[in-house]
């Protein structure tokens, strides 16, 4: 893998690297940040919001209810008994037991989630570099054309406080 990236001490040095190499004709998906904080002020932290996370969590709460209303309803069904005219299945006592399905199911999906999303980019080498856990913020491009490399470097270099790196 081939990388030209630049590690930046601040969001807005950072913001001003990421805004020249859109300007340097690089495409947004094919720029890498990487930081140890949230930088949601900046343009550059919006980038990857898009996820499916939501949808699972949601299919996993419904088939948690889906399981606990099943649950409760066979289980109270099954096993005839006289309750002196009341319905057999109420809903009240049975609100909790659904309750608590449909929170395990939500959760459990959206921790499965994470962990097939976490994991599943990662098998390939990515771009890091340790100074990330200090504070610095990073933003490069992966295997970038061979000779580009060279304007990248410029580009990215430009920003006060920047440390341009060729992996």
């Amino acid at each position: 893998m081939k990388a030209v990236y630049g590690l930046y001490p601040d969001g807005p040095s950072a913001q001003q690297a990421f805004n020249r190499l859109r300007a340097a004709g690089v495409a947004i998906d094919d720029i890498t940040v990487i930081s140890a904080q949230p930088m949601e002020d900046f343009e550059f932290g919006n980038l990857d919001k898009a996820t499916w996370m939501w949808w699972f969590a949601c299919l996993g709460g419904l088939i948690g209810m889906a399981v606990g209303l099943g649950l409760a309803w066979v289980t109270e069904t099954s096993w005839p008994m006289n309750v002196g005219g009341l319905p057999v299945f109420a809903w009240w006592p049975n609100l909790i037991i659904i309750f608590e399905l449909t929170m395990l199911g939500a959760i459990t999906a959206t921790v499965v989630t994470l962990i097939v999303s976490a994991l599943l980019p990662s098998r390939g080498r990515t771009l890091y570099d340790p100074e990330v856990t200090d504070g610095k913020i990073l933003i490069g491009v992966e295997n970038p054309p061979d000779g580009s490399i060279q304007d990248l470097e410029r580009t990215l270099g430009a920003p006060p406080g920047a440390r341009v790196k060729t992996v």
